[in-house]
């Protein structure tokens, strides 16, 4: 009796394996793919942190307006020559605000291959502290982040004007600075640019000095919004007019001389 053939034989065995390749070339696929794998791991290890080709190698400073874009990158302290990669974002934006309280908002990021991108926003000063012959600046939030020997131009001085008031028994001359802040930052950024003083005489009596010997009459920080649009309203309506009271207003009154 004739044997299998060799078509037979090989059916037979397709049926003892299963179908597809046999178990030995499965096992080299799968060792080349296990090793293609590893190698392609360690390139990209090697590209991102032992070549020279993805390294920060320069560096982009945007949004200073006081600050020179010299002075953000030194307190940035930025790792020029080290590995993109490894850069620690996070570690040079603490470093920014901790160096330069100037500084309201910082972004650092990577711009692939080489650049780090370093975007700042300054604080906006609102109002200004003057003591020993220096001013402090202090942004809308009562920060305060700057002193200077001369006061920048179109930006309130607060004078405190409290010495004989009882109301500083309760509310203290931190207190009135507080209040003084919150008016600042919302008096019109044209009105603020002709505004000389921000008196503060007690809790609920502040004014403002404008050029020209204006003079406007606030009251206390309430209400301090709707104030400021009345105040604009009332400058153009009676742009002749040397004194504007705004404590009430939706009753507000301007007057001349």
């Amino acid at each position: 009796m004739a044997g299998p053939t060799t078509a037979e034989r090989g059916a037979a065995e397709q049926e003892q394996t299963g179908s597809g390749p046999p178990r030995s070339t499965r096992r080299r696929l799968l060792f080349l793919l296990l090793l293609l794998t590893v190698l392609l791991a360690g390139f990209t290890t090697w590209a991102l942190y032992g070549s020279s080709w993805l390294r920060a190698e320069d560096s982009r400073v945007s949004g200073t307006r006081v600050l020179s874009q010299e002075q953000v990158r030194e307190a940035a302290a930025l790792p020029m020559g080290s590995p993109m990669a490894s850069v620690d974002t996070e570690a040079i934006e603490a470093r920014l605000r901790e160096r330069l309280p100037r500084l309201d908002s910082v972004e650092v990021s990577r711009s692939w291959p080489h650049t780090l991108t370093v975007e700042v926003t300054e604080r906006t000063a609102v109002l200004l502290v003057r003591k020993d012959g220096r001013y402090t600046e202090v942004d809308a939030g009562g920060v305060r982040f700057a002193e200077r020997e001369r006061a920048p131009k179109g930006v309130p001085v607060l004078e405190l004007a409290t010495a004989d008031s009882p109301s500083l028994r309760r509310f203290p001359a931190s207190r009135l600075v507080r209040e003084a802040v919150r008016i600042a930052g919302h008096i019109p950024g044209a009105v603020a640019r002709e505004t000389r003083l921000l008196k503060a005489s007690s809790y609920d009596a502040f004014s403002l000095e404008l050029s020209k010997g204006r003079t406007v009459r606030w009251g206390s920080s309430e209400n301090s919004a709707a104030k400021a649009r009345t105040l604009t309203a009332l400058l153009k309506a009676a742009p002749k007019a040397d004194h504007f009271d705004v404590s009430v207003p939706t009753a507000p009154a301007s007057s001349r001389s």
